[in-house]
């Protein structure tokens, strides 16, 4: 099991009140996003865990375009990865802070 750690500061903080959320779901070949507002102004953690080594590369460019695009200042991201594309990895997250802005 690789465990990576990224942090960023994005352009500004998470819109949105609601203080975490989950998507994916990681026995599916998939992956598990949980997401919790935790940090304060636009810090932003990514905290990955996957069976799947090598692709460091691949993951730092991956959360640096996703923070670029949705500036999730605030949250705090832990992934369990069981294998997805760099594709999905994508569509989690932006579906993790889109459910952070959700009013309920």
């Amino acid at each position: 099991m690789e465990t990576l750690q990224i942090h960023h500061d994005a352009a500004r903080p998470a819109l949105g009140e609601k203080p975490s959320g989950i998507t994916g779901v990681v026995a599916s070949g998939n992956l598990e996003v949980l997401l919790e507002r935790v940090l304060d102004g636009t810090r932003c953690e990514v905290h990955i865990k996957t069976p799947v080594g090598g692709f460091d590369d691949v993951w730092r460019a991956v959360v640096a375009d996703f923070i670029e695009r949705h500036s999730p200042g605030g949250l705090r991201i832990s992934i369990n990865d069981g294998g997805a594309r760099p594709d999905t990895v994508s569509l989690r997250l932006a579906q993790g802070v889109r459910l952070m802005e959700a009013t309920e």
